[in-house]
C-alpha cells in the first residue's frame, strides 16, 4: 500500500514557487513565448530508479495553472528504467515554462531517496533488519524525505524532536 502524500506538501510546494516566480512569473518565457502558445511536455528518467513524488508532479504544474492535463505513467515505488516517459503534461507552454524546474526538482530529489533507500533494503533483505531514516533531512522536506524513505522501502523513525525521546550523547 503506498502511503499517502504528507499533509505539507502544498505548503512546500506553494513556498517554492514563491521562491522561484515571486509575484512576477517567468520573465523569460513571458519575453520569448506568445501568448496562447501550447506544448507537451515529458519528463523522462535519466537513471535507472525507484520513483518516489510523481503525484507532486501534478500538484506543481496544477498550482501553476489548474489548466495543465497531467497524465502519471508511473506510480511511487515504480522501477524505472533510462528513458522511461514518467510524466506527460500538455497546456500552456509559458506555463509548463514556470512550472518546470520546481517539479523536476522534487521528483528527482525525492526519487534519489527512495532509490537509494531501495538499494539499502535491497542489501539486507532477508536479514529481519530494517532500513530507517534520520532527522538529518533538508529544512522544509523533511515529511516529503520521509515519505520517500517509506516508498524506497524503508520505515521512518521519528519525525522530530517532539514525537520520541532519543538520549544521545550530547545530552550527557
Amino acid at each position: 500500500m503506498t502511503p499517502q502524500l504528507p499533509p505539507q506538501t502544498r505548503d512546500v510546494i506553494a513556498r517554492a514557487y514563491r521562491e522561484d516566480l515571486s509575484d512576477v512569473g517567468d520573465l523569460t518565457s513571458l519575453a520569448t513565448i506568445p501568448t496562447g502558445h501550447r506544448s507537451v511536455a515529458r519528463i523522462v528518467a535519466r537513471e535507472r530508479g525507484t520513483m518516489a513524488g510523481i503525484p507532486v508532479v501534478d500538484m506543481c504544474l496544477s498550482h501553476v495553472d489548474a489548466s495543465i492535463d497531467v497524465i502519471q505513467l508511473v506510480n511511487d515505488g515504480d522501477v524505472a528504467d533510462i528513458g522511461t516517459v514518467v510524466v506527460k503534461a500538455s497546456g500552456s507552454t509559458r506555463s509548463l515554462l514556470a512550472a518546470e524546474r520546481v517539479a523536476l526538482n522534487l521528483v528527482a530529489h525525492l526519487s534519489g531517496v527512495a532509490t537509494t533507500t531501495r538499494e539499502f533494503v535491497d542489501a539486507v533483505s532477508g536479514t529481519g533488519a530494517l532500513i530507517s531514516d534520520t532527522r538529518k533531512t533538508t529544512p522544509g522536506l523533511r515529511a516529503l524525505e520521509k515519505y520517500a524513505v517509506v516508498i524506497g522501502g524503508g520505515v521512518n523513525h521519528r519525525m522530530g524532536l517532539y514525537d520520541a525521546v532519543m538520549i544521545k550523547d550530547n545530552h550527557l
